[in-house]
């Protein structure tokens, strides 16, 4: 976990060594500064992937350098929890006089490996750098694609908590590319907290699960990957005055969020959780398809304050819960579930398979994976089933691994008054009388 607060960063601007050495020593006759960072805030959460977007010169590299240590802010205060591994400028840690050979073992040890631990890993990394016999050849002789494959072979392998990549993948050809994307992902599987700097929108969307966007060492936003890319590239192709009064408007945009989603949050608080649980009510049709390779358990319903409950109240809101243990490993991992009536009439239901911001790229064997589809319960009062389903890709087609038909059930005991039909799609009702005159 990586927590960030009201950091700041400013580089002096002085033309000599001399002037900036003074600047250095008595920092209250210094001359003019360049603010890099302006009381940056943030926190990347222990597994999560967290983009960093901005034009060049909006503060990301220097941030991140002060993340791993590299370079030390003016004010504020960072706390990282867990080993942290860096792949920031290309080459960075290397000595150009070493060989490929000597600068694994001294960029790894830099990076908290002991010699033996190197010894133990030095095959795997060679083979994931996959350069050949350059390996003995002197770092400086190296191509930029042939420094990368090895820095990132290398920082791959130190099984990191937290680890940074900026740019890095900006170098390579396609089929290494694809290859540090899959060894993305298996870290992403494993937990491992990411902070991921790209100029390229469809990285962004596709590994990360949240994003902030820097702009002149300020904050602008944080959201979504895709929200968030959509304004970084809106802000690009504006200039002058226009650019300066759509940088407000995201500015009040995230302050309005922020404090709307605060008064949601109060407010469901302070509101009851709604529903009740009875032991009893468990459906007797239940069929489960065999397993292949995965299992789904425990399907339930939970209200908002996640109390397990079967006995519902129309118009609340709810989430179906399930989890999936993965037997072996799977890849585009999708899930889904209905709702039925008791003659079988599917009411609606959902899936994550069709959007890609939604299926898990990787999941390895042995781990778990726990869904939650929530939804408001607008449907009269009666006895409803629910399914479940998770499904990958094998071999190129979308099979399931897991289903169950009937896996769990649920009464609605209040129904809103005004409401007919198989679900309550009304919001308001209004009637007024209308004079006409001739």
């Amino acid at each position: 976990m990586i927590t960030v607060e009201q950091i700041n960063k400013s580089f002096s601007l002085a033309a000599s060594p001399w002037q900036r050495l003074r600047d250095t020593v008595w920092p209250q006759k210094s001359g003019p500064r360049f603010q890099a960072l302006k009381n940056i805030s943030f926190i990347a959460r222990s597994g999560e992937t967290l983009g960093i977007v901005g034009h060049n010169g909006s503060g990301k590299s220097t941030l991140l350098q002060i993340i791993s240590g590299v370079l030390s802010a003016d004010s504020g205060h960072i706390q990282v929890e867990g080993r942290i591994a860096a792949l920031l400028e290309l080459g960075s840690g290397f000595n150009p006089e070493f060989t490929g050979r000597q600068n694994v073992y001294f960029n790894a040890q830099l990076l908290g490996l002991s010699q033996q631990q190197v010894d133990e890993k030095l095959a795997d990394i060679l083979a994931f750098a996959d350069i050949g016999d350059f390996i003995e050849q002197p770092v400086k002789c190296y191509s930029s694609g042939m420094m990368l494959r090895l820095a990132f072979s290398v920082v791959m392998h130190i099984d990191p908590d937290i680890l940074i990549v900026d740019e890095a993948l900006a170098v390579g050809d396609d089929a290494f590319q694809r290859k540090c994307h899959a060894k993305l992902k298996q870290l992403q599987s494993r937990g491992v907290t990411l902070l991921f700097v790209s100029h390229s929108a469809g990285q962004v969307i596709e590994l990360c699960d949240r994003a902030i966007l820097l702009d002149h060492g300020e904050l602008l936003m944080e959201g979504s990957p895709k929200d968030v890319v959509q304004q970084y590239h809106k802000l690009l192709h504006l200039h002058g005055p226009e650019r300066n009064e759509y940088r407000e408007m995201i500015q009040r945009g995230l302050a309005q969020s922020k404090a709307a989603k605060d008064e949601a949050v109060d407010s469901r608080k302070e509101r009851a959780a709604s529903g009740t649980f009875d032991p009893s009510l468990q459906p007797a049709s239940s069929v489960w398809y065999q397993s292949q390779g995965a299992q789904i358990s425990d399907p339930h319903i939970e209200n908002i304050n996640q109390e397990r409950v079967n006995l519902l109240t129309a118009g609340d809101d709810y989430d179906y819960v399930y989890r999936i243990h993965f037997d072996s490993e799977a890849f585009e991992v999708g899930a889904g579930m209905m709702i039925k009536t008791v003659s079988g009439f599917e009411l609606a239901g959902g899936t994550s398979i069709r959007d890609h911001q939604l299926r898990i790229p990787y999941v390895a064997a042995g781990q778990k994976v726990e869904m939650r589809f929530r939804f408001t319960c607008q449907l009269p009062n009666g006895s409803y089933f629910l399914n479940c389903g998770c499904s990958a890709l094998v071999e190129g087609e979308r099979r399931f691994l897991h289903r169950g038909v009937d896996a769990a059930m649920f009464t609605v005991m209040e129904q809103s008054t005004h409401m007919t039909g198989a679900v309550d799609i009304i919001q308001s009702i209004c009637s007024k009388v209308i004079h006409e005159t001739s």
